[in-house]
């Protein structure tokens, strides 16, 4: 207990640098406006690019491949506009010990904006006749919660 509140202690003086600052997720150089833009397209674009690979067939067992590489392409190039968050628990929490709290709305609504227009999208382009079950591993002896799919047979002798 006492090791958890030194190291505690010691991380938050680390965390409180200057250079750090808590590791807040704020806009950049280029302001409020294009943080939030950029923000909503980032979220627009995964979440396109998710239903659209998890969807195929052929395709759905790369989605986590697909997501973490557009992730890593975010990260690299669209954090110096907006700070790259797409995650509101973890700008909160980056916020919380800092008291941090201007543009944090950007956070909390650019990422489900983007999200549910691209949702929309593809609903209404592709259909609800083109949704495959969220589920991506359906080969178990539970029957699926989502698309209601029966258990696949697993008796065998051992």
């Amino acid at each position: 207990m006492l090791g958890a509140v030194l190291a505690s202690a010691i991380l938050s003086a680390w965390a409180a640098h200057p250079a750090v600052n808590f590791v807040v997720t704020a806009p950049g150089s280029t302001g409020t406006a294009a943080a939030f833009v950029a923000e909503v397209a980032i979220a627009f674009v995964l979440m396109t690019v998710i239903l659209h690979v998890s969807n195929n067939p052929r395709l759905h067992n790369f989605t986590g491949l697909c997501a973490s590489l557009l992730v890593m392409l975010y990260i690299t190039f669209e954090a110096p506009i907006s700070g790259m968050s797409m995650n509101p628990a973890r700008s909160f929490a980056s916020a919380v010990p800092a008291r941090h709290w201007s543009d944090l709305w950007i956070y909390f609504t650019a990422p489900v904006i983007g999200m549910l227009a691209a949702a929309e999208l593809y609903l209404r382009t592709r259909g609800a006749a083109h949704i495959a079950c969220a589920k991506l591993h359906h080969e178990n002896a539970t029957r699926c919660i989502f698309c209601g799919k029966a258990a696949k047979n697993t008796n065998s002798t051992v």
